[in-house]
This record gives C-alpha cells, structure tokens and sequence, in this order.
C-alpha cells in the first residue's frame, strides 16, 4: 500500500507553510513543510514527543529551553518531549525548514 499526496491537495496556510499529519495515512510522523518570511515564526511551545528540523535555506534562530542556537542550512536540530521551544527567521530571505514530529497527529502546548 502506498499514498502519493499531489501539491494541488496540500492545504497550505497564508504563510506558506504545509501540514502534514500522517496518521490518516498509517503513517507514525507529521510534517510541517515551513516556508516562513522575515520575522516570522511560533511562539514558544511544547509537544508530548520530539519534535526535529532539517533547516534547508534561510536564518533561523531556535530557543530551546533556556538556550538560543542559530542552525546552518543542513543542520538539524532535535528537541525532546516537553521541551519548550520555539523560532523564527532572523535572516533577510524566506527560511525553509522541514519540521518533523514524532506523532500521527501534532500535539502542541502554548506556553
């Protein structure tokens, strides 16, 4: 069995982000396909699993907890449960991330 999701049935916020929540596909993760433009990003929150991102173009500054890291295009950064975190784009271009969460559904706190 297998699922192929076309671009033109991905349902894509006004910013330009992508949500993808596998569960209804049998699959075990979701995904947010981000896509955020200077300035932008979540406020601070937390999920009940890990959370990861592999920055693909832009700035982004992450506060993880009580750090601040800012990641390089190729890196990825892994957030465990109940860790509050949150980003945003601090570069002078659109940042790209692809936002992994393990859980069918996203599951998501403000703090």
């Amino acid at each position: 069995m297998f699922h192929v999701i076309s671009r033109e049935n991905q349902q894509q916020s006004p910013n330009r982000t992508i949500l993808f929540e596998g569960g209804a596909f049998g699959a075990p993760v979701s995904i947010f396909l981000i896509d955020n433009e200077p300035g932008q990003g979540p406020a601070l929150h937390v999920h009940p699993y890990t959370e990861m991102w592999i920055v693909r173009s832009g700035q982004a500054r992450f506060t993880v907890g009580e750090e601040t890291l800012d990641p390089n295009p190729g890196d990825i950064v892994v957030v465990n449960a109940e860790t509050p975190h949150c980003f945003k784009n601090i570069g002078t271009t659109r940042l790209e991330l692809t936002c992994i969460h393990a859980s069918p559904e996203v599951i998501q706190s403000w703090v």
